[in-house]
């Protein structure tokens, strides 16, 4: 595989160690340390003046839950392993559900969050094969694992684009720098990440152009059924009803903010009038979340931070995880690419639900715009 961000932007410094896409060898696969760029200096977290806490964990990142599946899968290594080791089209509701726990520790974990981020690392560690075209991949290769980053960070920047009432030049510039930072996290190498917004942009733009294909791993997601998880008690038929209307909404968000090269290989229609009618009800949704407490708006393991960052609750205190139904398929627990929500007694559980019941009826109306992304 090629290597586009090394061979046409200004790399940063890395270890000499650090592999090559196209080898997909990679160093201390084992235990997924990869050489860092921070040249020795300890990783600082993001906190709650950051634009990145004030975007990421908002819900509305959830209607692009398409674009970001499959702009991600595109990316060879990466559909890959998806294809071979995911169960995404087993379980999506509770595979994505749990994953994002993780996913929102990295930013809002404060000073756990680069232990959040090498978990994460190591989840992938195992992650690794063959593709069909007879390529090898690694979910640690560097190109890859920062490909999947660099989605993330796009999330935002269309989210608050869409659904939010867009962004400023400066405010795209801050949170590209927010997201180098973020990347820290994870103890990764450096060297795929771009020097600057402006050359992000061209790194995007070639990426998209030049890497990107449409997998079978991408036409799973265009094409997902969300089966009823065992817990909901609702006639499968009635869910089905729910469910297949809201995918196909989010297919067609996706075809919107997909660039324009990637939905033509895609071979998705999108007309000006489509464009319209997205921006209008992009619209909407901004002018609703004006009226919703950051309590529903924020993701629960973001709620917690801000609560933290407020001294609502203690520093120390333990790390909201994802509830224990949300857990793998009980043959693949024991793997190591899992994240298995921690069990928690009958107790617990009560005491949280009633802890989460008294939080919402008592939000307090000035508290209720602390940051919102509106």
């Amino acid at each position: 595989m090629r290597s586009p961000a090394m061979a046409h932007s200004s790399p940063r410094p890395s270890s000499s160690s650090a592999p090559s896409a196209a080898s997909g060898r990679m160093p201390s696969a084992a235990s997924g340390r990869m050489p860092s760029a921070a040249s020795g200096r300890a990783p600082h977290p993001l906190g709650p003046d950051s634009l990145t806490w004030k975007y990421f964990g908002d819900v509305r990142t959830g209607m692009l839950g398409v674009w970001i599946g499959a702009i991600q899968n595109m990316y060879p290594q990466l559909g890959a392993g998806v294809e071979d080791h995911s169960v995404l089209l087993r379980e999506p509701l509770q595979r994505v559900a749990r994953s994002v726990y993780p996913i929102m520790g990295v930013v809002y974990d404060g000073d756990r969050a680069a232990d959040t981020g090498a978990q994460i690392r190591g989840y992938h560690t195992t992650i690794k094969g063959v593709d069909a075209e007879g390529r090898r991949y690694h979910a640690l290769n560097p190109e890859t694992f920062y490909w999947a980053h660099a989605t993330f960070f796009m999330l935002i920047i269309k989210t608050a684009e869409y659904f939010c009432g867009g962004l400023t030049e400066n405010e795209k510039e801050q949170l590209f720098d927010e997201h180098v930072q973020w990347y820290r996290m994870y103890g990764m190498s450096m060297q795929p990440v771009p020097e600057s917004w402006e050359a992000f942009q061209a790194y995007w733009d070639r990426q998209c152009r030049e890497e990107l294909e449409i997998n079978q791993a991408t036409l799973d997601i265009f094409s997902l059924r969300i089966p009823k998880p065992w817990f909901v008690l609702m006639p499968t038929p009635l869910w089905d009803q729910i469910f297949k209307p809201m995918v196909g909404a989010q297919r067609w968000i996706a075809a919107g903010v997909f660039d324009p090269v990637v939905r033509e290989r895609a071979g998705m229609r999108w007309t000006p009038g489509d464009e319209i009618v997205l921006r209008l009800f992009g619209k909407l949704v901004e002018i609703a979340f004006t009226a919703v407490p950051d309590e529903i708006r924020l993701h629960p393991r973001a709620v917690a931070a801000y609560r933290r960052a407020e001294g609502k609750i203690p520093a120390d205190a333990p790390l909201v995880e994802a509830p224990a139904f949300m857990a793998p398929p009980r043959d693949r627990r024991d793997m190591p690419m899992h994240y298995l929500p921690p069990h928690r007694s009958l107790l617990d559980r009560v005491g949280s639900l009633v802890h989460t019941t008294f939080s919402l009826a008592g939000v307090r109306p000035g508290a209720r715009n602390r940051g919102k992304a509106a």
